[in-house]
C-alpha cells in the first residue's frame, strides 16, 4: 500500500534565509528545516539541498547566518530567495540588508532574528546536506511572530520550492469541497470544517463559513495555478495584467485547471 505523504504536513516547521558569502558576493535561500540541538553553546542543524548555490558557498566558507522570517515578512521576499538562483541574479537587490564586519549578509526584512553560525560538521543525506552550526552572534530583528510553515500554506497560499525537503509535486487532485469566510474570504479546503476551525486570516469561528461545492466542470476554469512559485488565482478569467503576489511573474507563468 502506498504511503499517504500528504501526512507529512502535519510536521511543523518555520520559514527561513540561509545566507553566506563568496568573496565580495553574497547570496541565501530560503529553507524550512532548522532545529536546535544543543541549550549550552547552542549548536543548530539546517536541511539544504545539494543543487542550491548557498550550499557551495557554506561548504567553502564554513559559515553562515540564519534570518527567521516572521508573518510580516513580504511574500517578494520568499519568491526571490525560494525560487530563483543565486547563480542568475542578485537575491539581494532590492531588499533591506546589511552586510556585518566579517562579510556575511544580513537581511532586515522583518525579520524575528538572525543567527550567525559557524559549521562543525556535515552530514549527507542523498539528495541533501544537514549543516551544523555553533552559534557565534545572534542579532535582534524588528518582528516578534515567527512564520510558521502552516501560516506559509494557507494564509499566503504558497507552495515548496522543488529543492525544499518537503516539496510534493502535484498529483492534481481536487478536493471535494471548498468553505469560504463570509468575513474576510478566505478558502478552507477539504472534506468537512473542522468544529473548532478559526480563520487564520480574520480570526472568526466555523459559524462564519459557508460550504461551496466544487464547481461544475463545463464553462471557464476558476482556478489559475502559477507555474513558477503555485499560488492559486481564483476566479472567473485571470486578468491580463495579473502578478503573482507571491513569486512576482506575470498572467503568463499561470496555467488554467
Amino acid at each position: 500500500m502506498a504511503m499517504d505523504l500528504t501526512l507529512l504536513y502535519h510536521v511543523s516547521y518555520g520559514l527561513y534565509v540561509v545566507a553566506a558569502k563568496d568573496g565580495d558576493h553574497a547570496n541565501g535561500c530560503i529553507i524550512n528545516t532548522c532545529m536546535q540541538i544543543t541549550s549550552e553553546n547552542p549548536i543548530f542543524a539546517i536541511s539544504m539541498n545539494k543543487d542550491n548555490y548557498t550550499y557551495d558557498l557554506i561548504k567553502k566558507e564554513k559559515r553562515f547566518v540564519l534570518s527567521i522570517l516572521s508573518e510580516q515578512t513580504d511574500p517578494a521576499v520568499i519568491s526571490a530567495f525560494g525560487f530563483f538562483s543565486g547563480r542568475d541574479r542578485n537575491k539581494f537587490e532590492g531588499f533591506r540588508y546589511s552586510v556585518r564586519e566579517d562579510g556575511l549578509p544580513v537581511l532586515e526584512e522583518n525579520v524575528c532574528a538572525t543567527l550567525v553560525l559557524d559549521v562543525l560538521d556535515m552530514t549527507d543525506m542523498e539528495t541533501h546536506v544537514v549543516f551544523y552550526g555553533r552559534l557565534t552572534d545572534l542579532l535582534e530583528g524588528t518582528a516578534k511572530t515567527p512564520m510558521t510553515y502552516s501560516y506559509y500554506h494557507k494564509v499566503i497560499k504558497g507552495k515548496a520550492p522543488k529543492n525544499a525537503p518537503t516539496y510534493q509535486a502535484d498529483t492534481g487532485a481536487k478536493t471535494a469541497a471548498r468553505y469560504i469566510c463570509d468575513v474576510c474570504g478566505y478558502v478552507y479546503e477539504g472534506e468537512t470544517l473542522p468544529e473548532d476551525y478559526v480563520c487564520p486570516v480574520c480570526g472568526v469561528d466555523a459559524s462564519h463559513f459557508h460550504r461551496e461545492e466544487p464547481a461544475a466542470e463545463e464553462g471557464k476554469p476558476s482556478r489559475y495555478v502559477c507555474d513558477i512559485c503555485g499560488y492559486v488565482y481564483e476566479g472567473e478569467a485571470l486578468p491580463e495584467n495579473y502578478v503573482c503576489p507571491v513569486c512576482g511573474v506575470d498572467a503568463s507563468h499561470f496555467r488554467s485547471e
